[in-house]
């Protein structure tokens, strides 16, 4: 039997909390005893119980699992610090049998090639690896030995009248920024995450849609304050002006040390995987995490197309993640269409697709309103921000200047503040 399969269970018997983290589900380990094993384990977990060597004896089906003396054997190969290697290595050897076997049922089933690349792609696509930085760490870390350490209590939004209201934002709390397409929902997020950065967290964004290289292009237009069509070409379409600011910008946006990870349809647990080895890497650092969005996360469990169990679970996954790792969670989300079909288009709770959960869930609910998204005449630029449930403090509505054509975002002086 594997013995990175073992260390893999012995870790997971010695520090039940890497269960919750881990990406590897039951049916890629090889040996069908380790796959029985860690499907009881999830059941034990879901049922409330602990994973560890003296709860698991007493199962009653502890000797299908090859009694006490198998599980101790598991325990001796644990290997905590090693447990994202094995992981890795788990995964791999999961994905040369799974080619494998797609081979083989293509060879028997006469496949056409498009469908043989479509079935391989898709067990590449699955990685723990997709993560770009937006520094190297060691030049992050560089000055560390000479610094003083701030104490951060909460994340600043960058939005001094949004932070009046909400006190930032919290560790261990979830936001939901909810909006309709194309209302600046991931500029409204980019401008939380460098700001956060600049603050000294560790703003870690997870883009299931957008690939990096446009976030990065998106963060360079916004804090350059550069039109979004010159970026397709940037030699050809920026001003002089503009090209000389530029080297200012990137060292800028350097020092935010946002980490960005595209991979898409990722699960949570991948998510908490990543997060917990920025942690690592970064350990002066609190993160902030950044979902883009809400319904494009990835489920761990198959609920048969019921779109509403799926996201009561991601739900709660999002609060357990920011719980555990006492940080914010900021998750995006789409309103369905209904907003459309009213006089008053602001959002409401009942907007949010699939919004039971959500709205019980999160600590903190925001909504983005733009009166030129739907009255093209105005001149009006402003986007409100309207807070509409807030756990530790009153409702209301922030508005802030939008420039629609670089994403930036800015204060608005006078009359922002309205509370409800």
């Amino acid at each position: 039997m594997s013995i990175a399969e073992k260390v893999f269970l012995g870790s997971l018997i010695k520090a039940e909390y890497l269960l919750k983290d881990t990406v590897i589900k039951p049916e890629q380990l090889e040996s069908t005893r380790h796959q029985q094993l860690l499907r009881r384990m999830h059941e034990v977990t879901q049922a409330g119980g602990n994973i560890d060597l003296i709860s698991l004896t007493t199962l009653s089906d502890l000797e299908s699992f090859g009694g006490i003396s198998y599980l101790s054997e598991l325990l001796s190969f644990a290997d905590i610090e090693k447990f994202d290697s094995t992981e890795k290595l788990i995964l791999n050897l999961w994905k040369e049998r799974e080619k494998r076997n797609i081979l083989t049922m293509a060879a028997l089933n006469d496949w056409e090639i498009a469908k043989v690349i479509g079935e391989l792609d898709k067990i590449n696509q699955l990685k723990l690896v997709d993560h770009t930085s937006i520094t190297q760490a060691l030049a992050a870390m560089y000055e560390a030995p000479w610094e003083d350490q701030i104490e951060l209590k909460t994340a600043t939004t960058g939005i001094p009248k949004l932070d009046e209201i909400t006190g930032g934002f919290q560790n261990g709390e979830v936001t939901i920024l909810a909006a309709r397409p194309s209302m600046g929902k991931t500029d409204v997020m980019l401008h939380f995450a460098k700001m956060s950065g600049w603050a000294g967290y560790l703003p870690l964004v997870f883009s299931l849609e957008m690939p990096e290289k446009l976030i990065t292009s998106r963060l360079i237009s916004s804090v350059g304050n550069f039109n979004r069509r010159k970026m397709r070409d940037p030699k050809r379409m920026l001003t002089q002006d503009q090209k000389s600011t530029w080297s200012d910008v990137i060292g800028q946006l350097t020092e935010t040390t946002i980490q960005i990870f595209d991979g898409a349809g990722q699960t949570i647990a991948e998510m908490r995987a990543k997060t917990r080895k920025m942690m690592n890497q970064f350990p002066y650092k609190k993160p902030i995490i950044f979902i883009d969005y809400l319904t494009l996360i990835h489920s761990g469990q198959f609920y048969g197309g019921n779109s509403h169990l799926q996201v009561t679970e991601i739900s709660k996954s999002l609060k357990t993640m920011a719980k555990d790792f006492d940080c914010p969670v900021v998750c995006l989300a789409q309103l369905n269409r209904s907003v459309e079909s009213r006089a008053d288009k602001r959002p409401m709770m009942s907007d949010i697709r699939e919004s039971g959960s959500v709205e019980q869930d999160a600590d903190v609910i925001l909504f983005l309103y733009r009166e030129q998204y739907y009255e093209k005449e105005t001149e009006n630029p402003s986007l409100e921000i309207i807070i509409s449930k807030n756990r530790n403090g009153p409702t209301g509505s922030v508005f802030v200047q939008y420039n629609v054509h670089t994403g930036k975002i800015e204060d608005q002086k006078e009359g922002s503040l309205l509370h409800v």
